[in-house]
């Protein structure tokens, strides 16, 4: 019987915090992002999506991604692939060639997929105008066949868009948005070069609400430089009377020697482990006093929200978005860097603007590496999924869709396992593992144990840490 992991963090405590303040996964793939090789190319990616045209059809419905790259200034903290720039002519060229990869895209699919979820990601994705954000969306119809109840989103950088931005995203078909707050603090803002008021983030909620956006997502982060736990309680509290349907709120991780404009930081600025912990530990019992769930990792929602709900029901997915309530489905990546899942494949395409406008230019889809998955890839990806949506994996039903012994095929795992039961994070019944109410705050740490390639080489510095 599946058990409900309750909402309180009874037990969480500072000390547990840091005893579990080390680098891992976010698990939104598995294996994750980092294992793609350069032998998975466009040739594989066809097959891929030939293969689901064979079998599928058009029966099954589509997840769509789409990467606009552009951002008027650059964000200290950002680790997103973007290209920063003003001349808002870029987006022209850019916008040809996404239609050309779409075209060429088009050609191995099923006609006109059913699409359940759309989402455009950046970069800012209204760095775009309004008419090319219409045509867009346009093209995008015509192609796909949007279901009714499709979840069609947009992440908004709340300097680029005013009331009548808004009504026109909404007239045009989005119907959820998520707004990039990250720190209300002013101080915190200049250091991190993205300065925003509290009162136009208050007045764009008040309008996306009064539009009719069915879902709106609010993105913190803590760890920022000038950060201290009093301040970052005041954004809490902000965030909280805002009243948010979701609430992303992730950890920062300092990066220079991967991400460029973090070398702007000063790390002297940055908070000491004890201070991020203690703003975590407050963000957590701020919200969950604020009417809000715990949803997973660093996910929360209105208990009235459709996650909450999935969570509370067992039917929580999890992709390359994070938590949703759709169900596992391919999901098709457009645009520079994009990531894409078909089948049993994973793919990226190409991380630079001239690379990509090349391959486009020799017919080719920019695919520069992904992953066939094999088949110990598979059963490890069923339980790590079943743990980070579900916080249960019924041996049972691993052992009939995968053929294997699952005490005997994962013996070091759960013996691994045992010291997080000694901890209270997990219960280990004879036929499942149980992650408990405590253990649900830390199921990266749960999941990292059937991570094959983790345990191998141990190197999680390229990761961000799990607090």
């Amino acid at each position: 019987m599946v058990k409900t992991l309750h909402e309180t963090p009874a037990g969480i405590d500072a000390d547990l915090l840091r005893r579990f303040d080390v680098a891992g996964p976010r698990y939104t793939s598995y294996p994750t992002a980092d294992r793609f090789v350069e032998a998975f190319g466009e040739t594989e990616y066809i097959q891929a999506l030939e293969q689901r045209k064979a079998m599928v059809g058009g029966s099954a419905p589509l997840s769509v991604y789409v990467h606009i790259p552009f951002c008027e200034s650059v964000c200290y903290y950002c680790a997103c692939n973007k290209v920063i720039t003003k001349h808002h002519e870029r987006a022209g060229e850019y916008l040809v060639a996404l239609r050309k990869e779409l075209a060429l895209t088009l050609r191995h699919l099923d006609r006109q997929p059913q699409v359940s979820q759309l989402h455009f990601g950046g970069g800012s994705p209204t760095f775009l105008n309004d008419g090319e954000l219409e045509a867009l969306m346009a093209d995008l119809r015509q192609a796909f066949r949007l279901q009714p109840t499709a979840e069609v989103s947009i992440e908004v950088d709340p300097r680029t868009v005013n009331a009548e931005r808004l009504a026109h995203l909404r007239k045009i078909g989005f119907n959820r948005l998520s707004f990039g707050v990250q720190d209300f603090d002013p101080e915190v803002q200049k250091a991190v070069h993205r300065i925003q008021s509290h009162d136009s983030v208050v007045s764009l909620m008040k309008e996306a609400r009064a539009l009719g956006f069915e879902s709106i997502n609010v993105d913190l982060i803590y760890g920022l430089p000038l950060q201290t736990p009093t301040s970052f309680a005041r954004t809490v509290a902000q965030v909280s009377a805002l009243k948010p349907d979701r609430i992303a709120l992730y950890g920062y991780a300092h990066l220079p020697q991967r991400f460029k404009p973090q070398r702007r930081i000063d790390a002297a600025e940055l908070p000491q482990a004890a201070d991020k912990i203690q703003m975590l530990a407050g963000a957590i019992g701020g919200f969950l006093s604020n009417g809000y769930s715990y949803i997973g990792m660093d996910h929360f929602a209105l208990s009235t929200d459709s996650l909450a709900v999935a969570k509370r029901q067992g039917r929580l997915h999890r992709n390359f978005q994070g938590y949703s309530t759709q169900p596992d489905c391919d999901l098709i990546g457009l645009g520079v860097s994009s990531i894409g899942r078909v089948g049993a494949t994973y793919s990226q395409s190409v991380k630079t603007l001239p690379e990509y406008y090349d391959a486009l230019r020799q017919d080719e889809l920019p695919v520069t590496r992904g992953l066939a998955l094999n088949r110990d890839d598979l059963v490890r990806r069923a339980v790590i999924m079943a743990l980070m949506c579900q916080g249960r994996v019924e041996f049972e039903s691993i052992e009939l869709a995968h053929l294997v012994d699952f005490k005997r095929y994962f013996a070091p795992e759960l013996e691994r396992l045992r010291a997080l039961s000694e901890t209270g994070m997990v219960e280990l019944e004879d036929g499942a593992i149980q992650v408990t109410a405590l253990g649900w705050y830390f199921v990266r740490a749960v999941a990292m144990v059937f991570d094959r390639y983790l345990q191998a080489d141990q190197q999680r510095a390229r990761f961000s840490r799990i607090i």
